[in-house]
């Protein structure tokens, strides 16, 4: 556990240094954010003041928890491991002392901790003092809400780590990256709250581990559906998905052929 948590540690600190890119990164999420919450509320007015529970000040209050998240869950493709696999710097991910999907994950935990430190205060006061909020109070249910996003950053880095191994078989994965990027991004909530989705397209949505990559620590910091069952279910997804990720590494291995070693 000790080399877990230095690799997580570490990469806390080398995020941390990009201090430009962090800047340009929430200069952006500010626009975004506002370019989202002028959206949705729109939507919701000329829906006549409601769609699926949500009124302005509660859409608003989505899109900015959601700006928080922005960043610190894995959204975009990055295709880091898939590199690594290609320039067959994985045979050094095999040599060290943690397995490498765990090595991996110390990793993600790791910058994504360096950007929820920088996300989320910003994104609340520009939130609160431009087109509202409306923040639940009971401290039980931030707890939740973060216990619920360490899982989200788990399940969406296993979703993604799943695209990245596809580079055991194939030579180029940006094509399914970019693909899987997209049907996510419309999947998880980042685009409108998955329950606005019509039923046919929300039962979809439900089946897939995409809202509990986003949607669900959202829903529990805003007190919407039961936290038992959301937890468990985003538990359920990572233990599914973790375990296919073991397979699919452990098959890749055993074919992958690394020159020079």
């Amino acid at each position: 556990m000790r080399a877990f948590w230095e690799l997580a540690a570490s990469s806390f600190r080398r995020y941390l240094r990009y201090r430009t890119a962090i800047v340009a990164t929430m200069i952006t999420n500010c626009v975004f954010g506002l370019v989202r919450a002028s959206l949705l509320m729109t939507a919701v007015d000329g829906a006549g003041g409601e769609i699926a529970g949500y009124d302005a000040l509660r859409a608003s209050s989505y899109v900015w928890l959601g700006q928080c998240l922005v960043g610190v869950v894995s959204l975009w493709g990055v295709g880091e491991i898939a590199q690594r696999i290609k320039a067959g710097d994985v045979a050094v991910d095999l040599l060290r002392p943690l397995p490498p999907v765990l090595g991996w994950l110390a990793a993600e935990y790791g910058r994504a901790g360096g950007a929820l430190l920088v996300r989320v205060l910003p994104m609340l006061t520009l939130g609160a003092l431009t087109t509202g909020l409306a923040l639940p109070t009971d401290p039980g249910l931030w707890g939740l809400s973060l216990v619920s996003l360490l899982l989200a950053v788990t399940i969406a880095f296993q979703g993604l780590l799943l695209v990245n191994l596809a580079a055991l078989w194939v030579l180029e994965v940006r094509g399914y990256i970019n693909l899987y990027v997209i049907v996510m991004n419309l999947f998880c909530g980042l685009v409108v709250p998955v329950s606005w989705f019509p039923d046919w397209l929300l039962a979809i949505g439900l089946a897939t581990p995409f809202p509990s990559m986003f949607q669900a620590p959202i829903d529990l910091a805003m007190g919407v559906g039961s936290a038992p069952a959301t937890l468990a279910i985003q538990l359920l997804w990572v233990l599914v998905l973790g375990g296919l990720a073991q397979v699919v590494l452990r098959r890749g291995l055993t074919r992958v052929v690394i020159q020079g070693g």
